[in-house]
């Protein structure tokens, strides 16, 4: 499947104004912009199963298919129903506040976030 596999922080652009547009608090920006996040993915056709890992062994995971409704988490640990799509080759989700798009270009896995304005992108090389 083409988005499985196992992913490592390698560059993100624009991190602080996007955080601070969703709301984090400025201790979390701070202790998350040190951070390599790992995420892994298990695709099985339309369903997934997307995790991110953390330094000191916290992870968040959402799993959902694509076209059916969800319960999400978001970054700041709200939970939230949401419709993942996918559009040309890229998952779509709407969070509450903010719109996130991720697919595989170049064997690395891009995602962008846009918040008020702000588009934060992070781009992760393939580990596994």
């Amino acid at each position: 499947m083409a988005f499985t596999g196992k992913y490592e922080v390698e560059s993100e652009e624009n991190y602080d104004d996007f955080m601070k547009r969703i709301g984090l608090p400025s201790d979390v920006i701070e202790k998350g912009r040190k951070f390599k996040i790992v995420t892994e993915v298990v695709q099985n056709g339309e369903e997934f199963t997307w995790s991110q890992h953390y330094p000191g062994g916290q992870s968040m995971t959402n799993k959902f298919t694509i076209g059916k409704e969800s319960e999400m988490e978001t970054m700041g640990g709200k939970k939230f129903k949401a419709t993942v799509k996918m559009e040309n080759g890229k998952v779509v989700v709407d969070f509450p506040n903010y719109h996130h798009t991720a697919e595989i270009a170049g064997g690395k896995l891009v995602e962008i976030s846009v918040a008020a304005g702000v588009t934060y992108k992070r781009i992760s090389k393939k580990i596994a």
